[in-house]
């Protein structure tokens, strides 16, 4: 071969190299690293069954004063969306010192809290309430919500680490996603160190959840997967003052029909039927334990709703996860939260309107507003409609989002 074309030759293996040597460099993996996470989207059910707009950060924030969030003032009041994301917690395991870090992005939703310190939350300049307000209007403006994103670099693993945790007064239930053996981290911020036993961040999007659920004449309520893969499994739950009751669907591919569950069931066999589906998904035990200590006030709360696994191709697709170096094993396991206005509630809610009563209005929370919203779409009384209008305005449905 004359030296000229075996230069040739050796050039062009070299560059048909090049690719995968640069995928072997930047897409290392970690043999001894796992990742696991948990989270869930919370919507509400419109008339026609999908997840219908809201303003879902109003309510308490419910989190220690360490977490971080934006600062711009009133902008709770003004992101509306279908999707409140909230709190996925994402932890690692690994038998070995390491190095990792993390980058989250957000289909049409905004990273809104976080913790630990991040070195970036996309879109950036929204710590101003100039800012916000520009970006809020323009979120209202787009049919398609730009991309958040949040990124974490250079995380610390450190196996058998007893570095103290972040606390706060008074205690919520943030603190139960520590209760699980992950292995602690620590990242270094331009305030000092922080250590943690897991990620979190929260958030706000507008997209369409995966299930659709309305209720028919006989109190039926009928659900629709609109996603490709189905839904590994749902839970119909109800709660009237003390009494609750749940009933399950294993699998649904494209429609269920589910009848009302009778009240007759007790909190330590709906949360041991809930852990088995959680294990089931591929979450520990103790991270199946963490998650319903978390959700325990908020999942079984007054009212109605459906409780189901988000299949992990709408969760990757949402929120696309990248973890350098890639862990052997990364499980994900989403709950999706619909919210139902049956006509039970309904008829509580208006039942408390009229004696003033804060203490029931106040256990439906930041729902209300979306609940007495949909009540005046569905009345045709032009009196019944002033009333609601003038519930929407007053203090009661105010305090009662702020509890």
């Amino acid at each position: 071969m004359k030296p000229r074309l075996q230069f040739c030759v050796v050039l062009a293996l070299l560059c048909a190299g090049l690719p995968l040597l640069f995928r072997a460099q930047t897409h290392s993996s970690d043999q001894h690293l796992t990742a696991h996470e948990w989270g869930t989207f919370t919507s509400i059910a419109g008339k026609d069954g999908r997840a219908a707009e809201w303003l879902p950060l109003t309510g308490s924030t419910d989190l220690p004063a360490f977490v971080e969030h934006l600062q711009a003032a009133n902008f709770k009041g003004g992101l509306r969306g279908t999707v409140r994301m909230e709190t996925p917690i994402l932890y690692f395991y690994t038998n070995r010192e390491t190095t990792v870090s993390v980058h989250v992005s957000f289909s049409q939703g905004l990273i809104t809290e976080w913790y630990p310190h991040a070195n970036r939350v996309e879109p950036p300049g929204l710590q101003t309430q100039a800012r916000m307000i520009a970006y809020l209007q323009d979120w209202g403006r787009h049919q398609k919500q730009p991309d958040g994103s949040i990124s974490w670099d250079s995380l610390q693993l450190e196996p058998g680490s007893s570095a103290a945790l972040g606390k706060g007064e008074p205690a919520n239930h943030y603190y139960a996603a520590r209760e699980t053996s992950s292995t602690p981290l620590r990242i270094n911020t331009p305030a000092g160190e922080q250590t943690e036993k897991f990620l979190f961040y929260r958030g706000v999007a507008s997209f369409s959840v995966p299930v659709s659920a309305t209720l028919a004449d006989n109190g039926r309520v009928l659900t629709r997967n609109s996603a490709t893969q189905g839904i590994p499994a749902m839970i119909l739950f109800e709660r009237r003052g003390d009494k609750l009751g749940f009933r399950i669907a294993e699998s649904s591919e494209t429609e269920s029909a589910l009848d009302a569950p009778e009240l007759n069931a007790s909190m330590d066999s709906l949360k041991q039927a809930i852990e088995n589906i959680l294990i089931a998904q591929g979450l520990y035990r103790d991270e199946a334990q963490a998650m319903l200590e978390t959700w325990r006030d908020s999942w079984f709360e007054e009212g109605s709703r459906l409780l189901y696994i988000v299949p992990r191709g709408i969760v990757d697709t949402v929120l696309p996860l990248t973890i350098q170096p890639a862990p052997a094993q990364t499980v994900r396991v989403f709950v999706g939260r619909l919210e139902l206005v049956t006509p039970a509630t309904e008829r509580d809610v208006e039942q408390a309107l009229a004696r003033h009563d804060r203490r029931t209005l106040a256990r439906y929370n930041r729902f209300l507003v979306p609940i007495l919203e949909r009540m005046l779409a569905d009345n045709n009384n032009p009196t019944v409609q002033a009333q609601l209008r003038q519930y929407l305005n007053s203090p009661l449905a105010l305090d009662a989002q702020s509890n």
